[in-house]
């Protein structure tokens, strides 16, 4: 009986002293590893990359920063050149058909990678979904149309111009209130990035709303120039 009893205090005394796991946090995530070798791959959040031992195209993030994607600072104010080389990069050495002969994993990720570069691009280079996307970034819930606080005066308007488009399909008349589009859009975006440089994000937020409506009256007047 004292043999087992002094047994059991050794195997005590060595479990106690046996190193303990290591516990991870909740925020812990593993290392990732390149899907087809397995090696550890450095951290690269965002860009599309490739194992530095086999080579292989590795997946696209889950959310990854359409900034960060296109080497662009998180700001309204980019430069649309500098966004299209990016693009036109980015494009050559993810397309599919540069995957055509590798595994059919990794022509996935290239359709997948190619598809999230084409929405970076189409995103950061408007300018109201530019806007909108770092509204997102930012936890701001973009203006809905039901929203009360609407100037009452722009929606006046915004409803004077809807009349002109639906009862007129004289192109002089169009082409004055193409002109006047631009001249709103291009006052809208001045007045937006100046919101965004002083972190005024609720302004932001209404003058992007503006924004969208005059984006909508010009997709009407685009379906009004189409001929039937």
């Amino acid at each position: 009986m004292q043999a087992a009893l002094g047994r059991a205090r050794w195997a005590l005394r060595v479990s106690e002293a046996a190193p303990r796991p290591r516990r991870l946090g909740p925020g812990f995530s593993p290392a990732p590893r390149c899907w087809s070798c397995g090696r550890l791959l450095p951290g690269a959040e965002g860009l599309p990359h490739f194992c530095p031992g086999c080579r292989a195209l590795q997946p696209p993030g889950p959310r990854p920063d359409l900034f960060r994607l296109m080497d662009c600072d998180r700001s309204f104010r980019i430069d649309a050149q500098e966004l299209q080389r990016r693009f036109r990069s980015l494009q050559r050495a993810v397309h599919p058909d540069r995957f055509g002969q590798r595994p059919p994993k990794e022509q996935y990720y290239s359709e997948q990678h190619s598809s999230l570069i084409n929405k970076a691009y189409q995103t950061l280079l408007n300018p109201l979904s530019r806007g909108l996307y770092l509204l997102e970034l930012n936890g701001v819930e973009p203006a809905q149309e039901t929203d009360s606080d609407a100037d009452p005066v722009f929606l006046t308007e915004i409803m004077e111009i809807n009349e002109k488009l639906a009862e007129h399909k004289n192109e002089d008349i169009l082409e004055e209130i193409e002109t006047l589009i631009k001249v709103k859009q291009e006052e809208l975006i001045k007045e937006v990035t100046a919101a965004f440089e002083r972190d005024d994000l609720q302004e932001a937020k209404k003058l992007l709303a503006k924004m969208k409506y005059f984006a909508n009256l010009e997709d009407k007047l685009n379906n009004k120039k189409i001929p039937s």
